[in-house]
């Protein structure tokens, strides 16, 4: 089961960190993916972290902004996400994968999902 949290309001600049946690039975280690659904707008890739936390990846709109990162001791992988602009206004999924070794970039390669987090950004 995951849990996404860390959303709210901040200024155009501003930065926030969501957080992914994972609980119950994560003896596997799972790849993450951070995904994000602006109002009217399908779901889109954001961020993503391969299961050894070796590979990243990032979608170009949040290319040197964004940071994902994680914990593996706290089930938890963070978004670190700064110098945010009103664009980035939107609801937050985090998604976990155990199929590939690498990153996945498509939502249908995930097979958990978290409820979402919402991030507004006031310009």
């Amino acid at each position: 089961q995951l849990q996404a949290f860390g959303g709210g309001l901040v200024q155009a600049g501003g930065s926030l960190r969501l957080s992914c946690a994972a609980s119950g039975r994560t003896r596997s280690s799972y790849g993450v993916g951070w995904f994000r659904q602006a109002p009217g707008k399908e779901r889109e890739f954001v961020s993503g972290i391969s299961k050894s936390g070796s590979s990243t990846y990032y979608a170009d709109s949040v290319k040197g902004r964004f940071t994902i990162s994680r914990d593996n001791a706290l089930n938890t992988v963070y978004l670190q996400m700064n110098s945010l602009k009103p664009e980035d206004t939107a609801v937050y999924y985090c998604a976990a994968q155990q199929r590939l070794l690498g990153v996945g970039i498509y939502s249908n390669q995930y097979d958990y999902w978290g409820q979402g987090t919402k991030v507004t950004v006031s310009s």
